[in-house]
């Protein structure tokens, strides 16, 4: 059984509340660390990336990831930079408006999907400046896993 969607402004909430004061190579460093830290203890079979301006700072492939896991976070991240938004977000507001995202925007699926596991990294006061993408567990999963993560990492403790 997969995790019911999250409605859309619980995503929202989420995308306001987790946002850094500054993003720097040692802050995606700190961030992929501790998602591939809880990952392992959950045994997931996941790929983590965490990306600034389109800058690749962090890849792992944990056992079990496959090389489609890559292609799913290039896809996700490709969202998360077109939009602004989490991958899951842009994908729930089109299953809350009645359409797919693929009706709505019309985009390659094979260069976008709008499928959770890819969220925002924001700067306060400037923006959406990269992303930090899971891909491997079903997407609600993936975008959950980010979301406990950078939940924790904000604060200063271990998820």
């Amino acid at each position: 059984m997969t995790d019911p969607f999250p409605a859309l402004a619980v995503i929202a909430a989420e995308e306001a509340e987790l946002q850094f004061t500054s993003f720097t190579n040692d802050d995606a460093w700190a961030l992929g660390c501790a998602l591939v830290a809880a990952a392992r203890e959950r045994q997931a079979p996941v790929a983590v990336d965490v990306r600034r301006n389109g800058h690749p700072l962090f890849h792992v492939a944990l056992p079990g990831a496959t090389p489609d896991n890559d292609s799913w976070i290039e896809r996700k991240a490709r969202v998360v930079h077109r939009f602004g938004h989490s991958s899951l977000y842009v994908g729930q507001q089109c299953r809350e408006d009645g359409t797919t995202f693929e009706a709505r925007y019309g985009l390659d699926p094979r260069r976008y999907a709008a499928h959770g596991g890819a969220f925002p990294v924001t700067v306060r006061s400037v923006g959406p400046v990269g992303a930090v993408v899971v891909s491997g567990l079903p997407q609600v999963a993936d975008h959950q896993l980010v979301v406990e993560v950078l939940r924790a990492h904000l604060a200063g403790v271990s998820p």
